[in-house]
């Protein structure tokens, strides 16, 4: 059984990486058709997409009545994403920041994921609050492609030559329907695969912890969402191998978004006894998640843009969580002793250092708009 475990691990694995390419080749055609940002398809397409995994496992969790998993899978694929799936990818290449994802969609992603917070303070997320984060969400949506019209630094994606003539232009009401048709194959079999990797992945890397007998929120907030955020990975390091880097963002911060807003407030809306939230995930875990998303700020605000360095630092937070979380789940001696150089040394260090390079950029950027002009 461990072996079969085992192989469904590396399947999903395999499924995961096609899909995502799959998934970013047509994502990309489709901008490219349509005159879309890839800023905004990252943030509402693929975004939506690479979530389908996350809303399955939470729809299969409170029907299987394990609310744990449930919002463990959740907040864990959020934290997973911005400090595992953004620090990857940026080590693999420093990646670009549009000036309107740091001006609209991280404080929407920042503001959604404090509106969790407060709405969970009562144990659950009850049917209204499931309404208010599925419209929280809907409203970013939209927003999203309404300012995307209106802001001149989302350039859109590279249309066809203007200098058509006149019989390519006759033609082109047949052959723009037809031109669709491998887009939308593309990003339904890159979901397919993504969908279909992840829950091979999940399954059999949940039996694996299972069998260790670790708990259901740890298993949410660990294996199944490193499980369920690999194809945000797979996307993200697809997108920027094909150059488009301001993609890869977008469809971190437009999962996030949608995790919160769809894939936990749609079940609760269905759900009438709502989802229960688990004290550990309201005490420690969502307030990670808030924290993770307010430090996406700063970083993407210095020269808009993911260093490789600060990608390197996000790596290794989300490594120091998990090595916590393992640690607490098995109540290990050097549970404290971790404790204590994380809170009194390593986080102090980080804010500091946070603190001191946007101090840096700030001064810089406000000394060449004082500077003369010959």
């Amino acid at each position: 059984m461990e072996l079969l475990d085992i192989g469904r691990v590396l399947l999903g694995l395999v499924l995961l990486i096609g899909g995502g390419e799959v998934l970013v080749r047509g994502a990309s055609a489709l901008a490219t058709k349509l005159g879309i940002p890839p800023l905004v398809v990252g943030l509402v397409i693929v975004s939506a997409a690479t979530s389908a995994p996350e809303l399955a496992v939470t729809i299969g969790s409170v029907i299987d009545e394990e609310p744990g998993l449930a919002v463990g899978n959740v907040v864990g694929s959020n934290i997973a994403n911005v400090l595992l799936i953004l620090g990857l990818s940026a080590l693999f290449l420093p990646l670009a920041v549009k000036r309107r994802l740091v001006k609209f969609d991280l404080p929407v992603m920042v503001g959604i994921s404090i509106v969790l917070l407060v709405l969970a303070l009562d144990g659950e997320i009850t049917q209204i609050d499931g309404v208010i984060l599925f419209l929280a969400a809907v409203a970013h949506i939209v927003l999203s492609f309404t300012l995307s019209k209106k802001d001149p630094d989302a350039a859109p994606a590279a249309a066809p030559a203007a200098s058509t003539g006149a019989v390519r232009t006759r033609r082109a009401p047949a052959s723009g329907v037809l031109s669709f048709v491998v887009p939308a194959v593309l990003i339904l079999a890159g979901i397919g695969l993504l969908v279909f990797g992840a829950d091979q992945l999940v399954t059999g890397a949940v039996a694996i912890a299972t069998g260790f007998g670790v708990s259901s929120l740890v298993i949410g907030l660990t294996v199944v969402a490193i499980g369920t955020s690999l194809p945000e990975l797979a996307t993200s390091i697809a997108a920027v191998r094909r150059g488009e880097r301001d993609l890869a963002v977008g469809n971190i911060v437009g999962s996030n978004i949608f995790n919160i807003g769809v894939v936990l407030g749609l079940p609760a809306i269905f759900f009438p006894a709502g989802i229960p939230v688990p004290d550990a995930a309201i005490s420690l875990d969502i307030p990670l998640m808030i924290a993770a998303a307010i430090a996406l700020v700063p970083i993407a605000f210095t020269g808009f843009a993911i260093a490789r360095w600060e990608g390197g630092v996000f790596v290794a937070l989300y490594v120091a969580y998990t090595v916590y979380l393992i640690l607490a789940a098995v109540e290990h001696d050097a549970l404290r002793g971790f404790s204590i150089v994380m809170l009194f040394f390593v986080l102090p260090l980080l804010a500091v250092t946070l603190i001191a390079v946007t101090a840096y950029e700030v001064g810089l950027r406000r000394g060449r708009r004082e500077a003369p002009t010959p």
